[in-house]
């Protein structure tokens, strides 16, 4: 049976969330109604991104954006200025299509998922594009560092135990053709991406569960902005497969990603609020070890 989505049903949405009301809180009440998600999430964006007078880009709607658009229209109705949408990456998977044609590369889609905006894909890179990486990569690992949003620099911590190393963007012919690629494959400016990162996990190696974005209230969070604004993405590419573990896990949906060479799992956060549910780790290695090559997306040009 279809749904229809009536003019009332949107005037109702927006009085909601001018009262303040959660998108959680909306989205069971709809539920309870008898309506389908799917088909309540698309209202939900719908209504409020009309009532904003703005449109996101073309991806397909999720309740990340859903919640971004609700805190907006409450922001107004308390007298606050409206943020207008703004692009953002993401996959082209209108009419649930298969596989995506890049030019160069046909890239398999396996996994698609609304909450979080996910993507698990197959074939983006070739074996020899795998080996090319590790072997260019390996001479270059150190001990992985993380972003310290306290200060603004970086620092060893516990909770990630791979060695890393980063490329500079464009660095060599290599580089150029898979970021041109994953350029491609996301819509977004190869500019705007940081240096492609290869990292080294070996037995018992893990990174635990964390999000991508920097968080908005630490202190040092204004100094990494200004080389490029936040993360807004990411690719995790597979250059190997361990024996055993190094799954890329989400908690918040209980969803792990087997690593098999040639695939990456993408996803987006529209803004850096765990409502993009995008909490994710690397589980440890059991037994061999496992490569990956990670790429984050900032919201404007990355300088280094």
């Amino acid at each position: 049976m279809t749904q229809t989505v009536t003019p009332e049903l949107k005037t109702w949405i927006v009085e909601q969330a001018r009262a303040g009301c959660t998108p959680e809180s909306v989205l069971q009440a709809m539920r309870r109604a008898g309506w389908e998600e799917s088909v309540a999430l698309d209202a939900m964006e719908e209504a409020l991104q009309a009532y904003l007078g703005t449109r996101a880009a073309p991806a397909p709607r999720d309740a990340a954006a859903v919640a971004a658009a609700a805190r907006t229209v409450a922001r107004a109705a308390q007298g606050g200025s409206p943020t207008p949408a703004v692009p953002r990456p993401y996959l082209d998977l209108a009419g649930a299509p298969r596989a995506l044609d890049l030019g160069d590369r046909i890239v398999t889609v396996h996994v698609a998922l609304r909450r979080p905006r996910l993507a698990v894909l197959g074939n983006l890179l070739s074996a020899e594009e795998c080996d090319a990486l590790i072997q260019a990569a390996a001479p270059r690992l150190k001990r992985s560092r993380t972003v310290q949003t306290q200060t603004g620099g970086e620092e060893l911590n516990a909770d990630r135990t791979s060695d890393g190393m980063f490329f500079r963007r464009g660095e060599s012919p290599l580089i150029q053709r898979i970021e041109a690629r994953l350029a491609r494959l996301v819509h977004w400016p190869v500019e705007n991406g940081e240096g492609l990162q290869v990292l080294r996990y070996g037995p018992g190696a893990q990174y635990k569960p964390h999000y991508d974005y920097f968080d908005p209230a630490a202190p040092g969070t204004p100094r990494i902005l200004e080389r490029g604004g936040q993360r807004v993405a990411t690719l995790v590419m597979y250059l190997n497969e361990p024996v055993r573990g190094g799954g890329t896990v989400f908690p918040d949906v209980g969803l792990e990603v087997m690593p098999q060479r040639g695939h990456a799992v993408f996803f987006a956060y529209d803004e850096p609020h765990p409502s993009t549910h995008t909490l994710h780790g690397g589980a440890p290695v059991l037994e061999g070890e496992k490569w990956v090559a990670t790429k984050w997306l900032r919201e404007r040009e990355f300088t280094v």
